[in-house]
């Protein structure tokens, strides 16, 4: 019997696809998945601009969306199926933790071994500026939001979340898409952390947070 990571990568390398090709094969199904979440915030598909936040202690990821110069709105919401860690930023390889942050989306994977995947933009400038300071190397990286069920700091979202997302992430454009990863649901929640920078990019996504909920 052909080992299960071995013979996953042995039928990647045979079915390598483009994201074209990955979208026609699942893309309207996906939309339609996502059409009623979509009419019922009111908001155009597709929209101007998304943001996605990733709750790690609720295991929630919300989709927000909207127009360029207008409110957003909640359209989408998706429980995280699997997610290792806790509370606190990612700190350096193989700490299995998932970031703490603001970030981007950089770009997308149709042939992950996790089904499909986005890429997101960790480390960004203000952990490497963080790093540096304190002396830390190695950060880390390849931390994706991907199908299937089992993840080790990335959050794994199953097959039909992970094609809507991705689908929405080609129709949208990544410079019109920010994810922001926290702790908690800081819309109502407190978290300290014996580390001021740490407490400041609490306050940082707190901020923004509230900024979209207005």
């Amino acid at each position: 019997m052909v080992p299960p990571v071995r013979a996953r990568l042995f039928a990647l390398v045979r079915t390598r696809a483009t994201v074209d090709e990955r979208l026609a094969q699942f893309g309207p199904t996906a939309r339609e998945r996502t059409r009623a979440g979509f009419t019922a915030a009111n908001v155009h598909y597709p929209p101007r601009r998304v943001t996605l936040i990733g709750l790690k202690q609720e295991r929630r990821l919300e989709v927000w969306a909207g127009p360029d110069d207008g409110p957003v709105a909640l359209v989408l919401s998706y429980p995280i199926l699997a997610a290792s860690g806790g509370p606190g930023p990612k700190l350096r390889e193989g700490d299995r933790q998932v970031p703490e942050g603001l970030y981007r989306i950089e770009s997308l994977n149709p042939n992950s071994l996790y089904h499909v995947a986005l890429r997101v933009s960790y480390p960004s400038d203000e952990d490497r500026r963080q790093a540096a300071a304190e002396g830390r190397t190695n950060l880390g990286g390849d931390i994706m939001i991907h199908g299937s069920d089992a993840s080790i700091g990335c959050l794994a979202m199953g097959d039909p979340a992970a094609e809507e997302l991705f689908t929405l992430a080609a129709d949208v454009g990544f410079d019109r898409i920010e994810v922001l990863l926290a702790p908690s649901d800081l819309r109502h929640t407190t978290p300290t952390d014996d580390r001021t920078w740490v407490n400041d990019r609490y306050d940082a996504l707190r901020r923004r947070l509230a900024e979209l909920s207005r």
